[in-house]
């Protein structure tokens, strides 16, 4: 014996809309459409995947003093890279 439930959802726009687009496309029912998009999300919130992730980190890096003070100043770090010659 199956049990069913009969019940009223109140949809947001966009998702009637999206289901809407479907049943169009697919020539399901409403009611078939919303059990199948139900199932889905049902699976998804129940999987182990749903963990969140641990953080990508990246480690620093020490590479020593730069050779040059500043590069604010393009032309200046260029003179300082390549000689007065580089203009």
């Amino acid at each position: 014996m199956t049990w069913c439930m009969r019940t009223t959802l109140t949809l947001e726009p966009d998702v009637a809309a999206r289901l809407e687009r479907l049943r169009a496309t697919e020539h399901n029912s409403f009611k078939e459409l919303v059990n199948a998009a139900l199932r889905r999300g049902l699976e998804d919130l129940e999987s182990d995947d749903r963990r969140p992730s641990k953080p990508y980190r990246t480690g620093g890096w020490d590479i020593g003093h730069p050779l040059v003070p500043s590069l604010d100043d393009v032309g200046e770090a260029l003179a300082q890279a390549e000689g007065e010659d580089f203009r």
